[in-house]
């Protein structure tokens, strides 16, 4: 049985870098399910906190981060790494994870930072447990937003060029809705990787 399947991406905003694709079954359901199970437990999942509005605030979701050249054997974040280059393939160094515990845990609208991408790379995002609703905006206000139910098994994939163009976001909501987990392979400048800014556990407010 093919574990990752190779149907084509549903293309969701088009730029020279590959824009913004989503592939709904990259993963199939039963490894998907392991998988969260295996990160749901197995996970250094933090609670975080910035300052927002004068004030010490809490991140509104768990958060946990590895580096990809020393990922913990205990956690399937390697086979999720192989099943992501074959979708979409690209030199990442790390991996953030993010758990919503349910429908009150959230990520406002927001664009990743540049200065911590290597130029030209895409960021590619797993989910796995519930669907939750991903809004994806144009930063001009042209054209509509877009809504996409990031299903488990899931692949999406965003170009460096699309943080420039668009911010994207999961908002709270009243609908039940169990956890889910995230987990967001990036590609960090080599120099930001040495001095240790991304090493294991360490995430920042960032999600998706």
């Amino acid at each position: 049985m093919d574990l990752f399947p190779t149907a084509g991406p549903r293309i969701l905003v088009d730029d020279d870098e590959g824009g913004i694709r989503y592939w709904a079954d990259a993963v199939d359901a039963a490894t998907a399910a392991a998988w969260f199970e295996a990160l749901r437990a197995g996970a250094h999942w933090e609670m975080q906190h910035r300052p927002m509005h004068g004030r010490v605030v809490a991140v509104p979701r768990l958060l946990a981060s590895y580096r990809l050249d020393a990922l913990p054997s205990s956690l399937p974040l390697a086979d999720m790494h192989r099943a992501v280059q074959r979708r979409v393939p690209a030199p990442y160094t790390a991996v953030g994870l993010n758990l919503y515990r349910d429908g009150r845990d959230s990520v406002a609208m927001h664009h990743d930072k540049l200065h911590t991408l290597v130029p030209g790379q895409p960021i590619a995002l797993l989910s796995l447990g519930d669907a939750r609703r991903m809004s994806i905006r144009a930063k001009d206000g042209r054209g509509k937003a877009i809504a996409i139910e990031l299903a488990p098994g899931s692949v999406l994939a965003m170009s460096h060029a699309s943080q420039l163009t668009h911010a994207h976001g999961i908002a709270k909501t009243t609908r039940p809705v169990g956890p889910r987990i995230s987990a967001v392979f990036r590609a960090r400048p080599a120099a930001k990787m040495a001095a240790g800014l991304y090493g294991t556990h360490w995430q920042g407010p960032l999600g998706a």
